[in-house]
């Protein structure tokens, strides 16, 4: 399959999406993630067709194995908060209230807070 066949038929899966930016941003992270992109690096949610911040707090967006939305200390998951007006976001794990101190959780803090900038700007 060429470049273009790919391109068209990963965008057909999100030609549902009235959000053209971010369908556009879908299909190039999707596109991204076969030769360099790393799956945690993205700022789009193939699973729920959403932006990341829009759906971050998902059961589906916690992985015990790398620490996402995870508290290694209470061995439990975190809540992520997401402001939309001031770009703030929070993990906070749901047992000590204390936001999980790992690569994990400040990889995510990036992702939402660059997830969140591409969504206002319609594009990433």
């Amino acid at each position: 399959m060429s470049t273009q066949q790919l391109t068209a038929a990963v965008a057909d899966r999100y030609a549902d999406l009235r959000d053209r930016g971010l369908a556009v941003a879908l299909t190039e992270e999707d596109l991204a993630e076969l030769s360099w992109l790393d799956p945690l690096e993205r700022t789009t949610c193939r699973l729920h067709k959403r932006w990341l911040h829009q759906c971050v707090h998902s059961p589906a967006h916690v992985i015990v194995v790398t620490g996402h939305r995870w508290c290694r200390d209470c061995e439990c998951s975190a809540t992520v908060g997401v402001d939309e007006l001031t770009g703030d976001v929070v993990v906070r794990c749901t047992r000590c209230r204390r936001s999980p101190n790992s690569r994990a959780t400040r990889q995510l803090v990036r992702a939402c807070r660059a997830s969140l900038a591409a969504a206002q700007d319609g594009r990433p």
